[in-house]
Order: structure tokens, then sequence, then C-alpha cells
């Protein structure tokens, strides 16, 4: 892909500008299970970490695809040495994937990742539901459930 439409994409794209979406279609098709990073247009961070979960806009997708495309992103960023990154809600949006099963598949992802970078990762979304399901999700993983 590289098609920046709808969710988080959608909405870096709009806050930051088009020239991510140019960068990103400048390296596209990008692979469900791959992962690109471009700069950041007028975010506040340097770059963004493309990891596609759709072949197709508005395709309903499995969790497996978030899964995917989180360990895409974090190995990303360990190759790339970054310190920090954040992951949204990946899915719920545009491919529908139900929030709890998308929160899980990131979670036990970033759980799997034993490389040493990154080094801080935030679970961040700007759906208050998300953020609650994120929550559960760590303390479900904390609790081995």
């Amino acid at each position: 892909m590289g098609i920046m439409g709808g969710g988080t994409a959608g909405h870096l794209r709009r806050i930051g500008g088009d020239s991510i979406q140019h960068d990103a279609m400048a390296r596209a098709p990008i692979a469900v299970g791959a992962a690109i990073i471009t700069g950041a247009g007028s975010l506040p961070c340097k770059f963004i970490i493309h990891a596609p979960i759709m072949d197709e806009p508005g395709m309903k997708v499995p969790a497996e695809n978030v899964r995917r495309a989180a360990r895409a992103a974090l190995i990303a960023a360990d190759v790339k040495q970054f310190k920090v990154i954040a992951f949204s809600g990946m899915g719920v949006d545009q491919g529908d994937v139900p929030m709890d099963e998308a929160a899980r598949a990131i979670v036990e992802e970033i759980r799997a990742h034993k490389r040493t970078f990154p080094e801080t990762i935030y679970l961040v979304d700007t759906d208050a539901d998300m953020v609650d399901t994120f929550e559960d999700a760590l303390r479900n993983a904390v609790q081995n459930l």
C-alpha cells in the first residue's frame, strides 16, 4: 500500500501534511508485514513508520494483519535504533478489527520483541475506548490471561 486515506494514517497525513503521503507513495507498494520509514512532515516527531494492515483501501482485515504490521514496525524501529515509538489502535477503524483483538495483537508483539530498540513504546489513541482497551490488554498480558 502507501495510500494514507483513513484511520491513523489519514489522520497523520491531514495533520502532518501531504509530504508524508508523497514519501510513502514513492516507496509503494508496501506489503502487509513490511514497514518503511518516512519523514513526518509538520508533525512534532522526526519520522513515521508505515506498516500497512491491508492490501487495498477499505478492506476488512483479520487481527493477524495487525500483528504482522506491529512486528514489522518494531523491527524497523530496531534497525533504525529508534529509542521511542508509539502505536495507535491499528485496524480498528478502516480494517474493522475488534478493539480487543487489535490491542491484544499489538501488546503480544511488543512483549515478544526481544531486540534492543525501541526502549520505550507508547500505546496511544484519540479514542478513549481504545486507550481503555490497551490498558486491559496490558493488564491481561501481565497476568498471563
